[in-house]
């Protein structure tokens, strides 16, 4: 008997039985599958998240550290970078590495090929934190948001804790050079050897805040219905789109994540506004759309899923681990098509070896996540090495 063979005789069998065994084996390996997204062709659905590390320099060069870092994770059917601000003005974070100058560019081409050579594929996470940053921490150039509410609480900047500060808000005239930023720094991932971009519209910052109309009070074609709200950050992924291919431009969001000040805790209005917000760019066919959510199973996911019609990346929560055992579930449920995962990945370059063995991990360590050397960045070891 066969392997379809005993899938289809499964149904009938005891729980216990060899075929039910291999029932889900076979369906297990669908995390470890070949995935198409736009022009990229994933090895695996496990993707990387963008995690910042804060291992750039101040001026926002990426170091070799960090191409060692990336090189070494390359099994990972896709790296998301971490966030790489757009612009001096939207750096959200202290050691955060940009895509605004010619030495930018050159130190992200040494992390590119460092994951090419190694057999890996890598996109550029591009972002503006919006009203997520302080003058301490953007070298005292404004704040901006789509209207004048701070957020609540102390950011980290170059200059110790600070309250976070009323950002300006910007005018419909202002706008466009924000959406010019976005285009010039996926741009320059493409010139720094990128396979892609993902645009940041989730966790709070900027694309983000648009959507939520806790952070948008505005009164324009910007602000008010779901509609409104949601053609920001459309206008934004058509602008990248025409500049370096749908194909090659995915979008993250993070629907009712509520954190950083950017609520969204009406259900019918959030599913009104990202159902806008996919029905905007769905029909240009893009890479991929990540979405974070507590719950891949949700409704509201699984809606946005079938609007959007393309690949769909899931990520099951901000600050929560993912465990082998639910990124199977995911993908065995047929939740979604490929799983990001976070702090798993920090702790084991080789995860898709010790995931796909059920190998024993490293343990992540926290207190070396936002430092600035190679502990807890670089010398995590495989697993001969710590056999």
């Amino acid at each position: 008997m066969g392997e379809l063979d005993i899938l289809f005789t499964c149904a009938g069998a005891g729980s216990k039985s060899a075929g039910c065994a291999l029932q889900k084996d076979f369906f297990s390996l669908n995390l470890f599958s070949p995935l198409t997204l736009g022009r990229l062709e994933l090895p695996n659905r496990l993707v990387m998240a963008p995690l910042t590390r804060t291992r750039s320099g101040r001026r926002g060069v990426p170091t070799e550290l960090m191409a060692e870092h990336y090189a070494q994770r390359a099994s990972m059917g896709l790296i998301i970078s971490e966030g790489i601000y757009t612009s001096l003005e939207g750096q959200g974070f202290t050691w955060q590495p940009g895509l605004t100058t010619d030495e930018q560019i050159a130190g992200w081409k040494n992390v590119t090929d460092a994951v090419h050579a190694a057999g890996g594929r890598i996109v550029a996470q591009v972002m503006n934190a919006g009203r997520v940053t302080s003058p301490g921490t953007n070298g005292g150039r404004r704040v901006v948001a789509p209207s004048a509410i701070a957020v609540d609480g102390l950011t980290h900047t170059y200059e110790g804790k600070q309250p976070y500060p009323v950002p300006h808000a910007l005018t419909t005239a202002e706008i466009p050079a924000i959406t010019a930023e976005f285009v010039a720094a996926s741009r320059a991932a493409m010139e720094a050897g990128f396979d892609g971009v993902e645009l940041h519209s989730a966790n709070g910052y900027l694309l983000h805040e648009f959507l939520s109309p806790d952070s948008n009070l505005r009164t324009d074609m910007y602000g008010g219905s779901p509609e409104n709200r949601a053609r920001f950050v459309i206008e934004v992924y058509r602008a990248v789109a025409d500049a370096i291919g749908a194909d090659r431009t995915g979008l993250r969001i993070s629907p009712e994540n509520n954190i950083q000040g950017v609520l969204e805790t009406n259900p019918a209005d959030v599913l009104a506004t990202y159902t806008a917000l996919v029905a905007g760019i769905a029909p240009l066919k893009p890479a991929f759309l990540s979405i974070l959510h507590r719950d891949p199973s949700d409704i509201l996911v699984q809606e946005l899923r079938k609007s959007f019609g393309g690949p769909v990346l899931l990520n099951s929560g901000f600050g929560i681990l993912t465990t082998r055992e639910e990124a199977l579930r995911f993908m065995d449920q047929d939740l979604g098509d490929g799983v990001v995962v976070g702090r798993p990945v920090i702790a084991n370059p080789d995860l898709v070896r010790r995931w796909q063995e059920d190998l024993p991990l490293n343990i992540p360590d926290p207190s070396t996540f936002y430092s600035h050397g190679p502990a807890g960045y670089t010398d995590y070891p495989a697993y001969a090495e710590a056999s």
